[in-house]
């Protein structure tokens, strides 16, 4: 087994632990800035910097990881073009993602704090830079672009061989259905994420025994 074989092998496992801290990081939620003291309590909480560091951040790198080593396993079979595709968008949305991410873990606790220490004018400093115009933008472009990625990298996975299919469908619902939970029903995010960490750790396994070792060893 080559180097190459055996990193895209140990690769695919970063979409499992992608899945799991997706999971671990939607059990709570921040509250809503109409509440703004329960807000600037809950963003001062070392949850809220480990969950926006160790698990959107991270997990984004982890996302990123784990479709490349995905798409090294595709690109010798019929949906090459369409897995290339889906890992150019993974990348591409996980990084606008992780610096929104990013920007929220340093500019909402400091904003938090001084709230709670009777600094007047926070709610409104809030609105204007930790969910400013740019923010929204660059999150709600890259949530979008984040279920696109999963859709065509996800039906890559299944036309690739009818016994990665339903593991390929998985990707493409659970993903999709993760971001827009955060938009409307939030109890549902962390489901979507443990079953999308169940789903891929299926796929791990699964896709090294339906494509050939071969095709693991073919550069991007």
């Amino acid at each position: 087994m080559s180097t190459t074989t055996r990193a895209a092998r140990a690769g695919l496992w970063a979409l499992p632990a992608y899945g799991l801290l997706l999971g671990l990081s939607t059990v709570t939620h921040q509250p809503s800035t109409d509440d703004f003291d329960a807000y600037a309590r809950y963003v001062t909480t070392d949850i809220f910097l480990v969950s926006h560091l160790g698990a959107s951040v991270l997990g984004a790198a982890l996302a990123i990881l784990g479709a490349v080593a995905v798409t090294t396993f595709l690109t010798a079979g019929r949906a090459a073009g369409s897995a290339i595709t889906g890992l150019a968008l993974t990348t591409i949305s996980n990084v606008f993602l992780a610096a929104a991410f990013g920007s929220a873990a340093f500019v909402q606790p400091g904003i938090g704090r001084a709230h709670l220490a009777g600094t007047p004018g926070m709610p409104a400093l809030n609105d204007d830079t930790a969910y400013g115009p740019a923010l929204f933008a660059t999150a709600l472009s890259a949530a979008f672009l984040l279920i696109v990625a999963a859709i065509v990298l996800g039906t890559a996975i299944a036309r690739t061989s009818r016994g990665l299919r339903w593991h390929g469908i998985a990707y493409a619902v659970l993903i999709p259905i993760f971001v827009l939970a955060g938009f409307t029903l939030q109890l549902a995010q962390p489901i979507a994420g443990f079953l999308l960490a169940v789903a891929t750790a299926a796929l791990a396994v699964r896709l090294p025994q339906a494509m050939p070792a071969r095709s693991a060893s073919v550069p991007l």
